[in-house]
């Protein structure tokens, strides 16, 4: 799912560890356990093009020409991931069902001239020929949702099948068929994985990669495979025109998980959540059991989706107004005296609208004494997690997780979004 907001400075954190050891840690931690490790630090390096892939020069957040928000329109975190869902690639899938709730935790804090984000993610899969060639062997699986459970219960379903995979297409597909914001202050950007070379398929990804910045889309690479090996399929050329990032990974190893004394009660007040919220409507009962489902999804997947599912619902980001009657009331999308008894759960529905309203304002009580308890377990477990990382030390390859990390941190932080945790 850290907030990535701002530039991460090594230089900063330097006089503390060797250089070498920072990138290994800084690879696997989450922002808040590395702002756990590196709070002190308020100024961030500039980065040039290098190994590692990231391209263009790196600029801190301008503060005093960061782009005011107009009216009551929330700036826009936008979030295209684009997977290679052929038959190789197993292990891409399941780092992005385990690590999902971990990258959505990076935005738990973060905000753009002090006003909270609306985060939103597509997904798309390409390059599976259980798909229709005429289509490019590839599908928009969600479109543009505030709907993380969705995300997450599509990511669940996916499967492998041998096919071809067309990088300049699946992008064209998502410049030209999402709903992008039009503000140049919206940090907008397609992620796209995968271990085929680049150049595939009937669209230039030359074009298509014009054709994202030219709508202030910036286009991030992530070649599962060897480093040079991406290159020499034009990855990183492709992150190059489009702004972008160009990573490596591992996408075959297995995300280490470090297990701390706070996961069993993180676990605990997770479940405790569900009871919080009041299914209506029609989506109602769907969405509850979805909820429910990805629970366990996560609770199956290991490597710690579980725990970072469980903290990931206490943040703002992970909103239900489509069915859950607390949020849809704050978020204005409803009026309580408009609901009808036959949308209700049927325990609710012969309260009066007085007894309704104190069940409602009861249950949002409690579920903010949950999420404020979470909030102090998070903090606890990550300072438990940067001691354990620093004294495991040990250097690996990249995941999916950390790749996508890396660059929101950098690329958002120049839009003037900041953790303001």
């Amino acid at each position: 799912m850290n907030l990535f907001m701002k530039t991460i400075c090594a230089a900063a954190v330097a006089t503390f560890f060797s250089a070498a050891m920072i990138n290994d840690v800084q690879a696997c931690m989450t922002y808040e356990e590395y702002r756990a490790l590196s709070k002190h630090m308020e100024s961030c390096k500039e980065e040039k093009p290098g190994t590692d892939g990231t391209v263009g020069d790196t600029e801190k957040p301008a503060e005093k020409d960061s782009p005011q928000v107009k009216g009551d329109t929330p700036p826009k975190i936008q979030l295209a991931i684009l997977l290679d869902t052929s038959g190789s690639m197993s292990g891409l899938i399941d780092q992005a069902r385990t690590q999902i709730w971990k990258i959505v935790n990076e935005f738990a804090f973060v905000t753009q001239k002090g006003v909270t984000p609306e985060f939103e993610v597509s997904l798309y899969e390409y390059g599976n020929s259980g798909l229709q060639g005429t289509e490019g062997y590839l599908r928009q699986i969600v479109g543009f949702s505030t709907d993380l459970d969705k995300i997450s219960e599509e990511l669940f379903k996916l499967g492998t099948n041998g096919g071809s995979e067309h990088c300049g297409q699946v992008i064209k597909s998502a410049v030209e068929g999402l709903k992008w914001s039009e503000l140049e202050t919206d940090y907008k950007a397609i992620f796209i994985a995968g271990n085929e070379p680049f150049t595939q398929g009937p669209v230039e990804f030359k074009d298509a990669c014009k054709l994202a910045i030219t709508k202030g889309i910036i286009v991030n690479t992530i070649h599962c495979g060897s480093h040079q090996e991406g290159i020499d399929g034009k990855w990183l050329e492709g992150a190059q025109l489009a702004d972008g990032s160009y990573i490596s990974i591992d996408h075959n190893t297995k995300v280490a998980h470090v297990e701390a004394p706070q996961d069993n009660e993180i676990l605990e007040l997770g479940k405790k959540l569900n009871d919080t919220y009041i299914h209506y409507g029609k989506e109602g009962e769907e969405g509850a059991k979805r909820q429910e489902a990805q629970d366990s999804n996560a609770n199956d997947a290991g490597q710690g989706a579980d725990v970072n599912r469980a903290l990931a619902k206490k943040n703002s980001q992970y909103r239900n107004a489509a069915w859950d009657l607390i949020d849809a009331i704050d978020e204005k999308k409803v009026k309580l005296e408009d609901v009808k008894a036959e949308d209700l759960p049927e325990a609710l529905r012969k309260l009066s609208k007085e007894e309704l309203a104190k069940y409602i304002d009861d249950k949002r009580k409690e579920r903010a004494e949950i999420k404020e308890k979470l909030n102090k377990l998070e903090a606890e477990r990550n300072k438990f997690v940067v001691a354990k990382r620093l004294e495991l030390a040990e250097a690996g390859e990249e995941s999916l997780d950390a790749a996508m990390i890396k660059a929101i941190r950098e690329q958002a932080g120049k839009r003037g979004f900041k953790n303001e945790g």
